[in-house]
């Protein structure tokens, strides 16, 4: 696995809000964090979020999207290794244009015929504001058009803000709130397995449903600018934890959230 970003491709993701980068895993680091994802899963059964035995996977229209566990990394020695590496986040903050500590990671997995996921941007559901926010989402199956590939909308992290809309049937309610994006055409982004793409937290994205009777898996993950602060909302913070903040306070959390690239080389993995 390779530990920077080009400058073209540095250029192309501060222009277009994302960027593709084909077979940044292995065949071997593929087959390695896929069987890591796939026993962090067993591990937590139903249970969607790691430490949180309230937050179970239901039957409602986004169970249907995707299988959606967090924070395996912290379950995971082999998916910290890869989410938290100095690989990955060296990419990422090189891509960001700043420091980054991990905020959430998440397996996202289509079930066979499993719903389309709708248009959305990612940092209006976390627990901070910030424009530098971005997310990886690496392929552990080949992702093609039939089963279900992201798509993104170039230039689109330029023109939103903080607003947003949840995951659900109406695949377009994210134009409601922002008109300005009805017209901006879509970029399919089809991946071979190992490949990724990289995209700001506020470009807006979505996927298609699976329509074949295989799955598609996806092993994803969201990194917050250094210095980012609560904003009040709970997102993934154990309740332990959001008791203990009010609005305002640095997210700067060592062990819940550590740096991530090459500032983490020393005593962190």
């Amino acid at each position: 696995m390779r530990a920077h970003a080009t400058p073209n491709e540095i250029a192309a993701y501060q222009r277009d809000g994302f960027i593709v980068m084909p077979n940044l895993l292995s065949p071997v680091e593929v087959a390695e964090l896929t069987q890591a994802v796939a026993d962090a899963v067993e591990t937590m059964g139903r249970n969607k979020l790691n430490g949180n035995p309230g937050w179970v996977e239901g039957d409602g229209y986004y169970d249907s999207v995707f299988l959606q566990r967090l924070n395996l990394w912290k379950i995971s020695p082999i998916v910290k290794r890869y989410m938290l590496g100095p690989e990955i986040g060296t990419i990422a903050s090189e891509l960001a244009g700043c420091e980054l500590r991990v905020w959430h990671d998440q397996t996202l997995q289509k079930a066979p015929w499993a719903n389309p996921t709708a248009w959305h941007l990612d940092v209006p559901y976390w627990s901070f504001h910030a424009r530098q926010a971005l997310s990886i989402w690496i392929a552990l199956d080949d992702s093609t058009i039939q089963n279900g590939s992201m798509y993104y909308l170039p230039g689109s992290h330029r023109l939103v803000s903080f607003d947003n809309v949840g995951i659900g049937p109406d695949l377009g309610a994210l134009f409601d709130v922002y008109p300005q994006l009805k017209d901006i055409e879509p970029v399919p982004a089809p991946m071979k397995a190992g490949s990724c793409g990289f995209h700001n937290g506020l470009c807006a994205h979505g996927a298609g449903p699976n329509m074949t009777p295989r799955w598609r898996r996806a092993m994803t993950c969201g990194y917050m600018p250094a210095g980012s602060t609560f904003n009040g909302s709970p997102n993934i913070l154990l309740p332990e934890r959001l008791a203990r903040l009010k609005v305002g306070d640095s997210l700067d959390d060592d062990v819940e959230n550590p740096l991530v690239g090459q500032a983490q080389l020393e005593g962190i993995l």
